[in-house]
């Protein structure tokens, strides 16, 4: 049994800030995650990838970011419960919840916040008969660590983003790199068509359009694909196929918890405090969705902010909490640290 104040379900960035924000006010939390690290999609899918909406930051890896952030909660000493998935809530009779995971880890807390970002994804397969046989064996359907790629022939397949900008990244990285696209004409921001246009035509990026990869081909380990261009189908050797064609985003046993659901989202009260139509259990990030919504990092961070104060409330009925600035009244971690401005120097000037 893991008894804490306030339970995060989802250990992405919102959750993470959720922590030190719930730290300031003097919460414990513990956090959930179906992923075996901290960090969301930014640990799995990107750790690489530069982001440049974070304030503060003109650019920062998706990973550093992550470093930064469980960096900035250790002093708050928050608990992980990683690699399994919540399954179950139930609402006790004196107010609290239960939540229960597939492994059958038991958690009490007073308030609950979903934090699961777009959920539990599943990448986007292509209809390929014997794709699962190399799944893992040459068949990537994320690029977690470029280098896991380096001096290799890779296949990248898509036309969107992300088979965008790592073929461009992957340019640098692996022997070859070859992107397979079944239109010419390609979805994603302007400079990276331009850029992959660029390599291209110095040789850098071997393109196929319009084409499809029908079939794969290797002995316990991929070694070649088959293509299939306007009807001339043909062999192509490879260490790598790495078919990027997006992410599908389920809430899984969320959805069942009887909360109220808009398009795979859920609905939150944003005039106060991203609470759920179940009193005590807020959603915040990615997962929820409102008049107005926009899925950015900041916006959860906000979002994390005011959760948290309402859950102050919540635990502490009746009892006023005056906001101080971090500048003026430091920070005190549950560890026993303290971070405070250094004092003003009082001297007499002649």
């Amino acid at each position: 049994m893991i008894n804490t104040d306030l339970l995060i379900i989802g250990a992405g960035p919102t959750g993470l800030f959720a922590v030190f924000e719930a730290g300031l006010l003097k919460i414990k939390c513990h956090i959930i995650d179906a992923l075996p690290q901290p960090g969301g999609q930014l640990a799995e899918l990107y750790p690489k990838k530069p982001i440049f909406d974070i304030p503060g930051y003109p650019s920062v890896l998706a990973g550093e970011l992550v470093d930064n952030l469980m960096e900035q909660i250790k002093q708050f000493e928050p608990g992980f419960t990683l690699a399994e998935t919540a399954t179950t809530l139930n609402k006790l009779e004196d107010g609290t919840f239960e939540v229960i995971t597939n492994k059958g880890t038991i958690h009490r807390a007073k308030a609950v916040a979903i934090a699961g970002g777009l959920g539990t994804f599943e990448p986007r397969k292509p209809l390929i008969d014997n794709i699962a046989d190399y799944e893992e064996k040459g068949v990537e359907y994320f690029v977690k660590n470029p280098e896991h790629f380096r001096d290799k022939n890779i296949v990248i397949a898509g036309g969107g983003d992300s088979a965008l900008d790592w073929s461009i990244f992957l340019s640098n990285v692996a022997k070859s790199v070859t992107l397979i696209h079944r239109r010419n004409e390609f979805r994603g921001a302007l400079d990276s068509v331009e850029k992959v246009q660029e390599l291209k035509n110095a040789g850098e990026i071997n393109l196929i359009t319009p084409a499809e990869v029908i079939g794969l081909k290797g002995d316990g380990h991929i070694e070649a694909i088959t293509v299939d261009k306007e009807g001339e189908v043909y062999d192509l050797a490879t260490d790598y196929f790495i078919p990027l064609f997006g992410l599908t985003p389920k809430l899984g046993d969320i959805a069942n918890w009887g909360l109220e659901i808009e398009k795979n989202a859920i609905v939150v009260n944003n005039a106060l405090d991203y609470q759920t139509n179940i009193e005590g259990v807020y959603a915040i990030g990615d997962v929820n969705t409102y008049p107005g919504k926009l899925k950015l990092i900041l916006c959860g961070f906000h979002e994390a902010t005011l959760m948290c104060q309402s859950v102050y409330n919540r635990m502490n009925p009746g009892r006023k909490y005056v906001l101080k600035y971090t500048t003026v009244s430091g920070v005190d971690g549950f560890d026993g640290t303290r971070k405070e401005a250094e004092k003003a120097v009082v001297k007499k000037i002649d």
